[in-house]
């Protein structure tokens, strides 16, 4: 069995389902009206890809929180993004795709990132290298940071004010030391970047896995480094990330550390 194209098969079955409910011209007026929304565009892909998923690794386990953090019981799991910038979805922006990462053990061993707008595909398995629909990916060259295209984000809604404040500075930091400094959502459609040689550095003050794991293994299996932002091996137990060609990681390290 070829377990990466089997999956690749399950969340490539969300696209058509997330293309018809995705409008151009949605425009949510309250925030009831966000969260609803949220909620059911999540609840429509999980009802077609879960039980695939978990049917297609027997014995495996669902993590049901897309936006916890931390380690995870020994064996399994599924982290799985139904729709990965769900927020720009329902707003009628096109950065959103559907992610599925199955970990063993808290290490990520395969995953797959479809972008049912471009039809695009992103793939990786641990040891295997990371794909765009079969052409094999690789990390920028690039051994300058200011020559170099940035990005970061917020992981999620609520963050703390000290987060918030981490997020200002290291962003100002970033603007004089690199090229150009992006601030978006999702993380992953700014990992995938980063994995395809179009970005050179990611970097988010969170631990929420599904927004980091899909991404991480990408990066990883591009050929980039991925590390906390004290230049130790990313975990799920890591409080912070950065993931970049290995070119510029360490002037990047150097900047994040005094912001």
């Amino acid at each position: 069995m070829n377990l990466i194209a089997d999956i690749t098969r399950i969340v490539q079955t969300a696209g058509p389902l997330l293309r018809s409910r995705f409008t151009a011209t949605a425009r949510p007026t309250d925030l009831d009206g966000v969260l609803t929304a949220l909620r059911a565009n999540d609840d429509a892909v999980l009802d077609l890809i879960k039980e695939p998923l978990l049917a297609a690794r027997p014995g495996s386990g669902w993590v049901e929180d897309e936006l916890e953090g931390g380690e995870l019981p020994l064996g399994e799991w599924w982290i799985v993004d139904p729709v990965e910038g769900n927020i720009n979805h329902i707003h009628g922006m096109t950065d959103w795709a559907v992610t599925a990462t199955l970990v063993r053990d808290n290490e990520p061993i395969l995953t797959v990132i479809h972008l049912p707008l471009t039809e695009e595909t992103y793939t990786a398995a641990a040891g295997a290298g990371a794909f765009l629909n079969g052409e094999r990916l690789t990390v920028s060259t690039k051994t300058s940071l200011p020559a170099a295209m940035v990005a970061t984000g917020q992981a999620k809604p609520g963050e703390s004010a000290e987060t918030f404040e981490r997020i200002g500075r290291s962003m100002t930091s970033m603007l004089t030391a690199s090229l150009v400094v992006q601030a978006a959502v999702p993380a992953t459609l700014r990992l995938i970047q980063v994995a395809a040689g179009r970005m050179e550095a990611f970097w988010q003050y969170s631990d929420v896995r599904s927004g980091l794991l899909a991404g991480a293994l990408l990066v990883r299996e591009a050929g980039g480094t991925v590390t906390d932002l004290a230049g130790k091996p990313w975990t799920l137990t890591s409080p912070d990330f950065l993931a970049a060609t290995p070119g510029i990681h360490q002037a990047a390290l150097d900047v994040l550390a005094v912001a």
